[in-house]
């Protein structure tokens, strides 16, 4: 019998996926565990495989398209078993609704509560594209607990395996719904978190349902206003030709074609339905535009000399990852009063420091690693650096857990390296280098980006000697790494040639003052001036 695979939930924050790519096509047959696909969520790009065996018999979402949660992204079955009545699922399910939107017409609306301020509230997450309920097989945390982004909640039972479930909000565990051993449906209310205090008698009350939630049901008639709007999002944000027709390309042939500068919609593909495949932009040549433009510019009148060319724009469909890193840092820039301090530091010593560490064989530590030990280690002497705002408190984090910017195709991804303060110079290389090559190959797992407490991001290799960085949040501080530079120094009174590097340290205001700033500073520059402080 054909099973439907939906657009699953990958994080508790998804709410709609992009395909990626398609490993596997229409006919293929499919073992559980293969990957059908990449599917880009605001978190990361991830491997997305089936807990099913048969033929693909149809994909609902193409390569490059954005799908909500919960659409329909493929139907499984056996070969050549008709599957129409799947597809026509939706027809029904309106119908049944129009019937119930009838008999429940003069029924008052559900009753919902107001979220306080901070209160977040989490539901059971759907963990597999076939799980309908999970039971709490335990609790990591209890009620009253402090939660940090990135703790682990609960491990959750699903139809599949017992998983981890983390939490992507920070405050106190204020109510816990379904106890250990306990099963429940999907999206029931799972626990709330907020503020340490706060009342949240009136959302447990509710079930969960809040002010935000829907009040009424839709009409047949509204469903389908929505249906139509949705299909012209998804139609606006895919890739058209000159006729306003849908391109289909492989992600390879997109990629070859951006860094070509070539537009898609000049390129006949030669794939399956016209889809444009890698040789297709790599056999492009625009002549025929070239001679059409000579030959216009040799019959235009004789004027004076006028710089001439085509003017070209071309829409890019922002991906996922750049939704989510404009989102944050739009919220981070226009909510944290932020300020800056910079200083420079002497850097002949970590030099010559780095030169006797890196003759050790099979050792190899950067400067960068050297920046990020010696603010874990000034962190744990300015507690106040190391915490997080929240509207009714601030958090102070026991635990340093440092994040390192890493520039990857599609944005900016920070990979964290948990208990830095506790790990030695090479163990923190390894795991910079290490997280830095999933981040860039797509394969680094959300819980390995989540937690810092404090942010490095280092443009010195690009040869920028001072800039400032946005506050990652719920950071209260980020540190901005210039480039090493040679210059004259003064030394004992004489003008020498030294080696100096710029740190710029640009901090929330609400938890962090000017001159805590600064003495962060001083330390900082203490141990980056004498890296045997760093070796014990």
């Amino acid at each position: 019998m054909a099973t439907v695979i939906n657009m699953p939930r990958l994080s508790d924050t998804m709410e709609e996926g992009v395909v990626a790519s398609w490993l596997k096509k229409v006919g293929d047959a499919i073992e559980e565990g293969d990957i059908l696909a990449e599917i880009e969520t605001d978190k990361a790009t991830m491997e997305f495989e089936s807990f099913h065996e048969g033929t693909l018999l149809h994909i609902g979402v193409q390569e490059g398209e954005t799908a909500p949660v919960d659409t329909l992204l493929a139907i499984i079955g056996e070969k050549g078993e008709d599957f129409s009545a799947l597809l026509n699922a939706p027809a029904v399910i309106e119908e049944k609704t129009a019937v119930v939107t009838e008999e429940t017409k003069d029924e008052a609306p559900k009753s919902v509560a107001e979220i306080p301020e901070g209160v977040q509230v989490i539901t059971m997450p759907r963990l597999s594209d076939t799980m309908e309920e999970g039971t709490v097989a335990s609790w990591l945390k209890k009620v009253g607990d402090a939660v940090s982004e990135g703790d682990i909640l609960a491990e959750i039972e699903t139809d599949k395996a017992t998983m981890e479930f983390e939490c992507f909000y920070e405050g106190t565990l204020l109510y816990v719904g379904i106890n250990e051993g306990e099963t429940a449906p999907v999206d029931s209310l799972l626990a709330v978190i907020g503020p340490e205090g706060t009342d949240v008698s009136a959302i447990v009350a509710n079930g969960g349902a809040t002010a935000s939630a829907p009040t009424e049901k839709a009409t047949p008639i509204e469903k389908k206003e929505e249906t139509k709007v949705a299909e012209t999002k998804s139609t606006t944000n895919t890739t058209t030709n000159n006729s306003g027709g849908r391109i289909f390309a492989s992600p390879l042939a997109k990629k070859i074609a951006k860094d070509k500068g070539i537009s898609l919609a000049d390129i006949n593909g030669s794939g399956e339905n016209g889809r444009i495949v890698k040789k297709d932009v790599e056999n492009y040549t625009p002549a025929a535009k070239t001679v059409e433009a000579s030959k216009a510019t040799s019959s235009a009148p004789a004027m004076s000399f006028v710089a001439s060319g085509e003017e070209k724009s071309e829409e890019v469909k922002n991906s996922q990852m750049r939704k989510a890193i404009a989102k944050s840092l739009g919220n981070s820039k226009f909510s944290a009063p932020d300020f800056s301090l910079n200083i420079e530091v002497d850097m002949d010593n970590a030099m010559a420091s780095r030169k006797t560490i890196n003759a050790i064989p099979d050792t190899k530590v950067s400067f960068n690693d050297m920046v990020v030990k010696a603010c874990a280690m000034a962190l744990q002497k300015h507690p106040q650096v190391n915490t997080s705002w929240t509207d009714n408190n601030t958090v102070f984090h026991s635990h340093i857990h440092v994040g390192v910017a890493v520039a990857v195709d599609d944005g900016l991804l920070v990979p964290v390296i948990k208990h830095t303060n506790q790990l030695s110079l090479t163990q923190i290389g390894a795991g910079v280098r290490d997280l830095a090559g999933k981040a860039r190959n797509k394969k680094i797992a959300p819980a390995e980006m989540q937690g810092s407490t404090f942010t490095v991001s280092n443009l010195g290799m690009f040869g920028i000697q001072n800039f400032n960085s946005i506050i990652n949040q719920p950071n209260s501080a980020i540190l901005s790494v210039g480039a090493i530079v040679q210059k004259p120094v003064v030394k004992d009174g004489q003008i020498v040639v030294g080696n100096t590097m710029n740190l710029t340290l640009t901090c929330d205001h609400r938890t962090v003052d000017g001159a805590v700033g600064a003495q962060f500073l001083q330390t900082l520059k203490t141990f980056i001036e004498n890296p045997v402080t760093m070796l014990a």
